[in-house]
């Protein structure tokens, strides 16, 4: 289990980057062989983007939900993320025909995804007594402090924070 870091913290970046939220839902439970075999594509995706940097993903997350699995991704580039998928030596090319040739529309299993172009210092996040999670994972984990404490400077504007933020542990600073 990953270390809890008490405090709260944010992600640091000074560069433009891509959420891609990626996912999959099983609307036929008895459909077992469809939704497996779907859901088993995202291993071999994974494992060639975590084994290669180079091709862009920075870091992600799985999570589960009632009746699916989403992961949520960041890439340095709508173009890497783009030239992956098209990629013939990698493996999603090769997982999206075979979904279209086995399931297509039959209703069975249900894919999607979503894309976001976050430009340079239009972002903001915040984790609380978590583990290096999310965006901060993928880039730098840094404290909430200063011009970081609230959503607005986070942003680049300014303000006071509505309530006083808890002092960070020394020695998780």
């Amino acid at each position: 289990m990953a270390k809890v870091i008490p405090g709260r913290f944010t992600a640091q970046t000074d560069d433009a980057f891509v959420v891609f939220i990626i996912g999959m839902r099983v609307n036929n439970f008895f459909a077992f062989r469809r939704w497996i075999a779907t859901a088993m594509a995202m291993g071999p995706m994974l494992r060639t983007l975590f084994q290669h940097p180079e091709k862009g993903m920075l870091g992600g997350q799985v999570c589960f939900y009632w009746r699916g699995v989403a992961l949520v991704q960041y890439w340095r580039s709508f173009d890497d993320l783009e030239k992956f998928a098209r990629d013939q030596s990698d493996p999603h090319l090769e997982a999206w025909r075979r979904f279209n040739k086995n399931i297509g529309t039959d209703g069975s299993v249900g894919i999607w995804h979503e894309t976001f172009l976050v430009e340079a210092g239009k972002y903001e996040a915040v984790y609380g007594n978590m583990p290096i999670f999310g965006l901060a994972a993928s880039t730098k984990h840094v404290a909430a402090t200063g011009r970081r404490e609230t959503a607005r400077r986070r942003l680049g504007g300014q303000n006071e924070p509505a309530i006083a933020s808890p002092l960070v542990p020394a020695e998780a600073a």
